[in-house]
């Protein structure tokens, strides 16, 4: 097939489809809009093929389009890797790597990862993206990031999936809280306070929902959060319980929030990084994917 299209066009596309809206991407390439769209459809000519479907409002990437635009970010991100080894200008430009992550795992290790790999490479650029379990599986699964890091994605065939820690939910109180100096707490002794959950859409919930579809006395919620980080935030506030991943708890010096192991059941999740069978990272998100193996997650004692 003849191409009647060049580089510059694929890199107008790629701004499009990740900022889905024209006047951005056509300032983050440095073109007028006119001469913009005129690219746009200059490709889309060539393929035969309608990539994007417009509207007044705003801009949405056809089938064809998503599958187009993955492979166009592999293709470029790659050709960027080359230039910059051919070139030894790595020192003086700023790369970027994507990591997908569930909320949990933010603040009390993906932090301490990243900060560790910008001492080691500081002109990297990197962007997270914190999402619900199924949605960090599809960004890495679509291309939208270099890898990921979840508790799902192991039975995935296009995935490759490397544990990193099985962690256990523990109860989150605050010190002050009658349940904060007990050694262990069953499900049912949690279900006597003001309960605060995650809600449906989490796939920490569907996790604890299926784990706890025999247990009679359970907790249920008086509050209901989005994410892990928010319900936290409640339960420093003094308005009830919650369980949570251990790896989402602060450690013992924290001032106002105590993790009591909980059992009866015990339940547990498996968190790992997740990335596409057979797909090369480029050497800044290589030696991002490597440091998560070298730093270990802390296994967290109550307080």
């Amino acid at each position: 097939m003849a191409m009647h299209f060049d580089l510059n066009d694929l890199q107008a596309f790629r701004a499009v489809a990740d900022l889905g809206n024209f006047r951005k991407a056509a300032e983050t390439v440095h073109l007028s809009q006119p001469a913009f769209s005129r690219r746009i459809d200059k490709l889309e000519r060539s393929l035969g093929v309608r990539l994007l479907e417009r509207t007044t409002r705003r801009v949405t990437l056809t089938a064809v389009g998503r599958e187009f635009a993955r492979k166009v970010g592999e293709m470029l991100d790659e050709l960027d890797a080359t230039l910059l080894g051919i070139q030894g200008i790595a020192s003086t430009r700023m790369a970027e790597v994507t990591v997908a992550c569930v909320p949990s795992t933010v603040n009390y290790y993906l932090s301490q990862v990243i900060r560790r790999y910008h001492a080691l490479a500081p002109r990297v650029r990197v962007k997270v993206l914190d999402a619900g379990a199924s949605e960090v599986l599809a960004a890495v699964s679509r291309g939208e990031a270099d890898f990921g890091l979840d508790f799902i994605g192991a039975q995935e065939v296009e995935l490759e999936f490397k544990a990193l820690v099985e962690e256990r939910f523990v109860a989150a109180c605050r010190r002050d809280h009658p349940l904060a100096r007990a050694r262990k707490v069953t499900w049912a002794q949690l279900a006597a306070y003001d309960f605060i959950s995650v809600s449906r859409s989490s796939g920490n919930r569907l996790l604890l929902d299926q784990a706890l579809a025999g247990v009679s006395e359970r907790p249920r919620a008086v509050f209901e959060t989005q994410h892990v980080t928010t319900m936290l935030g409640l339960v420093e506030a003094g308005l009830g319980v919650g369980a949570v991943p251990s790896m989402a708890m602060p450690g013992p010096d924290h001032p106002l929030l105590v993790s009591v192991p909980l059992v009866d059941p015990v339940i547990t999740r498996r968190m790992g990084l997740i990335r596409r069978r057979g797909r090369t990272l480029s050497p800044a998100a290589q030696q991002l994917y490597d440091l998560f193996q070298d730093v270990k997650v802390k296994r967290r004692r109550p307080a």
